[in-house]
């Protein structure tokens, strides 16, 4: 079949301006795409090419109207859907019909350890993008926990490349389902917010292609992700919005990426490395997105006029620019010209169950002595809930992942719908932290303003803690500058806002005090011997509230484990501990990676002396879980062979309740240093009391490898390797040998 494109004054939702009518232009949508892409590029004149690579606004760029080509419309995620904003500027544009549903942040989805949620919540977001007339969501991100000082921690999946592999995967096949580009973020070593636009990365081949790589493969082998964006940093030397290593030799050259490369905001810097760098799409350069004038901006982006200009001297060839078209075009086709897109939804009640699903998943009790959890609510008369961050909208804030949320429910309403009339549930704020809750234009609807001096808001709390059956502590950090906030890193590991010393005098009035920590980072705990129970409550969208109760109060067994270590102190992270500031954060634009491969658990798993806090891949339930003995299908193996593991796993408590089996490979002796284990396998599983149920994982030859850079190439060496299974990487339940030959 063949059609014609009219276009008759078309009201657009993206844009919501009118299209004007234009001569039809026929095309033949019967052919493969590959085919149609070659008959569109070759209609198109220079200059229609050319606009096709850069911004036409703050989030659009132009399509061809002539040809029936749409524009590209981006919109920031990963948490939701950002607000409207104007055309040339940050500031909300005033619309009454853009305010989202917003999800747990994807650290929080990440201690769910459940692709099924990831997935979940790819589809979701996916259907609130496309209903909004997105053709590319800006997310996710994947960049590895370095540091617990990032300030973009709480956007990303934590420290292991393996289960930032598996949760990312089905991500952007959800939102990908729904006719939206998944964009992946940000390629690659942005591990750091601190000098961000200029540091330049020293790192080995072999912690690249172990530590900071796989994440972004899987997206791009086993997700098909549609888009790339590139980092703000440099490595070796070039900015990796066009870095010839990272975007032609890996990319696109070992990868086999056929997706669009789209730079970060304000992060292409030249027109000669853009052109032939690998990036296809720049977007915000200049720091208020106009460059020399407000009437002809755009036109002077680097791969915009100036790159023109050097087609038309020869200076560039054409087919250079014609590799950026083809890419381009290739994403309108699997998106806004695909005829078989959904049509998305927004406002919709399933998404808020998704969200709060996905959020009491990803909840972890880090803490839980004497059972003091979940609240017995039938012994229970009064619940004091103590600070700022239980009243504190967190989807305010935070950067590029800032929201105007359709609702968010704070931890102190959640607890009070939840309790109703069977207890007291009264508030004492504790601290006063950061008051100011607006962002872009979207301001908190919560009035933090306090005029009571600190030791008055003390007092108040303690006095209330003397009456009161339980207290729960509700800190943390939040997403102002300098915490868990895009732009800047924390400047210290410890609470802010003197909160630990209102969790120690709480802890001295009431012995049943809770704590639970709002952040999307590690924090120091100097009182956790103080207090019976800790909870990582992250930061977890319009359903933040409700999802903490249910928790808190027994209705949902967490299930929740740590995707990152949690150290007593900074020093316990390597990163910090060389105590180098050419290690981190840097010394005159230069960073080197000192830490190597052993980042996280990697490196505490080595220090014989002192183990963290709480361990990569902790988190206690409301019940037990009995782990059987490993087997194995074979004693030896070779590199073309599968080798079958399965254990089985018992709920021995009361209640029913999820574990997360966790399988870790160790090298017993290799060429070159590696950790003692990794990270390998995981599964969910849900158990009834008293049932059992049998757990199998595949390993084969990529789960032996490490990568031998003098080779450039991954090596799975014979010898003797051990599988070790437990419920964390410091609680190893079950062992078996075998040999590779």
């Amino acid at each position: 079949m063949k059609r014609y494109f009219y276009f008759v004054g078309v009201l657009l939702l993206s844009l919501g301006s009118v299209a004007t009518a234009q001569t039809p232009v026929y095309l033949d949508d019967t052919k493969p795409v590959e085919e149609r892409i070659e008959d569109a590029l070759s209609r198109m004149t220079l200059e229609e090419k050319v606009a096709l690579c850069h911004a036409q606004s703050k989030f659009s760029s132009p399509g061809v109207p002539r040809l029936g080509l749409p524009e590209n419309w981006m919109t920031d995620g990963p948490h939701g859907i950002r607000a409207e904003v104007a055309w040339d500027e940050w500031e909300q544009a005033g619309w009454t019909n853009d305010s989202c549903m917003a999800f747990p942040a994807l650290t929080c989805l990440a201690a769910s350890w459940n692709p099924e949620m990831a997935l979940l919540y790819g589809r979701s977001i996916g259907e609130e993008a496309r209903y909004r007339n997105k053709n590319v969501l800006l997310g996710p991100g994947v960049n590895i926990y370095r540091t617990p000082l990032n300030g973009r921690n709480f956007e990303y999946m934590g420290e292991d490349p393996y289960l930032a592999s598996e949760m990312v995967v089905p991500y952007i096949e959800g939102v990908q389902s729904n006719g939206v580009a998944a964009c992946v973020k940000h390629f690659a070593l942005n591990n750091q917010e601190y000098d961000r636009y200029a540091v330049d990365v020293e790192v080995s081949d072999r912690a690249l292609y172990e530590l900071y790589l796989p994440a972004f493969q899987a997206a791009v082998q086993r997700g098909k992700a549609w888009a790339i964006m590139g980092a703000y940093n440099r490595y070796k030397g070039q900015h990796c919005c066009h870095n010839q290593y990272l975007l032609n030799d890996i990319l696109r050259g070992e990868w086999g990426f056929d997706g669009v490369v789209i730079s970060d905001w304000g992060g292409v810097h030249n027109t000669v490395e853009s052109a032939y760098n690998g990036l296809d799409m720049e977007f915000g350069t200049g720091t208020d997105g106009l460059g020399v004038s407000a009437s002809d901006a755009y036109n002077h982006y680097f791969l915009a006029q100036p790159f023109l200009d050097l087609l038309k001297k020869g200076e560039i060839p054409e087919s250079v620019l014609d590799g950026k078209v083809r890419n381009i075009l290739r994403l309108m086709y699997r998106t806004t010209m695909n005829r078989n897109r959904p049509f998305g939804s927004f406002k919709n009640p399933a998404h808020a169950l998704a969200a709060r699903q996905i959020a009491q998943e990803g909840i972890v009790l880090l803490q839980n002595r004497d059972n003091v959890l979940p609240i017995p609510l039938d012994k229970t008369k009064k619940i004091l809930v103590v600070g700022e961050n239980a009243i504190k909208m967190m989807t305010v804030g935070g950067g590029s992942s800032s929201l105007k949320a359709w609702y968010e429910v704070s931890p102190l309403d959640g607890l009070r719908a939840r309790v109703g009339d069977a207890a007291e549930v009264v508030y004492a704020r504790g601290y006063v932290g950061n008051t100011d809750g607006s962002y872009n234009g979207v301001v908190s609807k919560v009035d933090l303003s306090e005029s009571r001096s600190a030791e008055e808001l003390l007092a108040e709390a303690v006095g209330l803690a003397r009456e009161s059956d339980y207290v729960i502590f509700v800190g943390g950090l939040n997403k102002n500058s300098q915490q868990d906030c895009e732009g800047g890193d924390r400047i210290a590991y410890g609470l802010p806002y003197n909160q630990d010393r209102v969790i120690e005098a709480l802890a001295a009035a009431n012995p049943r005090t809770v704590v639970v920590l709002i952040s999307g980072n590690s924090v120091a705990m100097p009182w956790a011997d103080r207090v019976p129970a800790i909870v990582e409550g992250w930061y977890c969208g319009s359903e933040a509230g409700n999802a903490l109760a249910s928790v808190l109060v027994g209705d949902v067994n967490p299930s929740g484990k740590l995707p990152f270590t949690i150290g007593k102190q900074l020093g316990d992270y390597h990163a910090h501990a060389l105590n180098d500031p050419l290690v981190y954060p840097g010394v005159d634009h230069k960073q080197v990676y000192r830490d190597d491969i052993f980042v996280g658990y990697r490196w505490s798993d080595l220090q014989k002396d002192s183990k963290p806090l709480f361990c990569f891949g902790h988190g206690l339930s409301y019940t037990t879980f009995e782990y059987g003995k490993v087997s194995l299908d074979r004693k030896q193996m070779t590199a073309a062979d599968t080798l079958r593991v399965r254990l089985t796993v018992k709920n021995r408590g009361s209640r029913a309740g999820a574990e997360v089996v966790q399988l870790y490979v160790s090298d017993l002796k290799s060429a070159l240093p590696r950790p003692l284990k990794e990270l390998k396998g995981f599964r969910k599983v849900m158990l009834q009391p008293g049932e059992s149920r049998e757990v199998e994982f595949l390993l084969d030859r990529t789960s032996l490898s490490y990568f031998d850079d003098a080779k450039h190439e991954w090596v799975a060496e014979p010898g003797r390797f051990e599988v070790l299974v437990g419920a964390s990487s410091g609680d190893i339940r079950s062992k078996a040998g075998f040999e590779l030959k």
